[in-house]
């Protein structure tokens, strides 16, 4: 019986029907699987965020208005730099913008290189479309200039109006972005590289994920690495990897290798847009769900009572109210087990719940006690 399924196995068909079983026995667990550097950062990467203040010209009359002072001052003290002096009050900006410039650069990006900043409206500019913004110094917290930023915006839009007052505006155009338009100047200081102790920081801190990240290094390199916490691991540089060349694909490495991270269960809901995004890991207690509507009618009709010809009296108006009440028969639908979130969506389904009862569902199924999960409302 045994030589002859192996027989079977050994044709065509039979090599296909084990592939595809084997595939689908492994895919679950292989599409969840995440590589290190997608959920961790390294500690010894620093970050820092940069801000300045600069001018955007170049704008077809939908610049800042004359009530902004501060661009006519900025515009004003540049031309008196450049030796050219400005009346403040006959200047008119109505093609120039004050702008707010941010942006991030980390301990890796060495002086001369380049990144993006957002540039974003701080005046009654009505679009950024079309403008070039001049040379920015950008600071960090302690006021150290770190980059300097200057060159074409990107808004991604357009704003179109005509004297009639119709307007055609397409995406958000007071928000854009210098692509490569900041060049560092200063960079961060990043160590020098023969540290032996590496820390990682998970982005979203989870007991389970740091422990599976500590197992899944220690599987390949041996004791190396420690979970210290839900949000930290420390890896030891092994000694025969501690030259800087060779520490450098130990790091690299590190971020290629591949863990199934554990999420908790939660529901977020928006009330705001009726937006809500459960996890795989939300249940339901056996619980009973009654869902119905009642609808109130209010119908009001005027009523004039006019008074008799040459009598002092008065015209008075009252409203007469029908009133009318639809009470939708509940639709009940009963879970008798703990259910996923599948079964969550099919019970919810059937009673024709639309996604404002569903909050509401949520809501209440939380003070029940029967949702098993964390619920966040924005």
């Amino acid at each position: 019986m045994i030589t002859g399924l192996f027989n079977r196995l050994a044709t065509p068909t039979g090599m296909m029907l084990l592939l595809s079983l084997i595939l689908m026995l492994c895919a679950p667990a292989e599409a969840n699987k995440v590589r290190i550097k997608d959920i961790c950062d390294f500690q010894n990467k620093q970050e820092v965020d940069l801000i300045g203040y600069g001018l955007i010209i170049g704008l077809d009359g939908s610049g800042d208005g004359a009530g902004t002072q501060f661009t006519i001052q900025s515009l004003t003290n540049m031309m008196e730099r450049m030796g050219l002096t400005v009346d403040a009050t006959k200047v008119k900006v109505k093609n120039v913008a004050a702008v707010l410039v941010t942006g991030r650069i980390s301990s890796v990006q060495k002086e001369g290189t380049y990144f993006d900043v957002t540039v974003s409206s701080i005046g009654d500019a009505n679009s950024l479309q079309g403008g070039t913004l001049l040379m920015t110094p950008l600071s960090d917290g302690d006021g150290t200039v770190r980059a300097v930023a200057q060159g074409p915006v990107s808004i991604g839009g357009f704003n179109v109006q005509v004297d009639d007052g119709n307007r055609i505006v397409n995406n958000y155009t007071l928000v854009g972005r210098v692509p490569g338009g900041a060049k560092v100047t200063a960079a961060l200081n990043a160590g020098n590289g023969q540290e032996r102790e590496l820390y990682l920081a998970l982005r979203d801190p989870d007991f389970t994920t740091s422990h599976r990240i500590a197992e899944r290094i220690n599987i390949k390199y041996g004791m190396t690495a420690f979970a210290l916490n839900g949000g930290t691991v420390r890896v030891m540089v092994p000694d025969s990897l501690s030259h800087p060349l060779n520490r450098t694909q130990f790091i690299s490495d590190i971020g290629l290798l591949s863990i199934v991270p554990d999420s908790p269960a939660r529901v977020v809901i928006n009330e705001k847009t009726g937006t809500i995004v459960a996890g795989e890991h939300v249940t339901i207690e056996p619980v009973a769900i009654a869902h119905g509507t009642i609808t109130v009618n209010i119908e009001s009709t005027p009523l004039i009572s006019q008074p008799e010809p040459f009598s002092a009296g008065e015209t008075v108006l009252t409203q007469e109210s029908r009133i009318s009440v639809n009470d939708e028969t509940a639709r009940v639908v009963h879970l008798k087990r703990s259910v996923y979130l599948s079964d969550i969506a099919n019970a919810l389904n059937k009673i024709g719940a639309t996604p404002r009862d569903i909050i509401a569902i949520f809501q209440a199924l939380k003070q029940a006690g029967a949702l098993r999960s964390e619920l966040v409302i924005l």
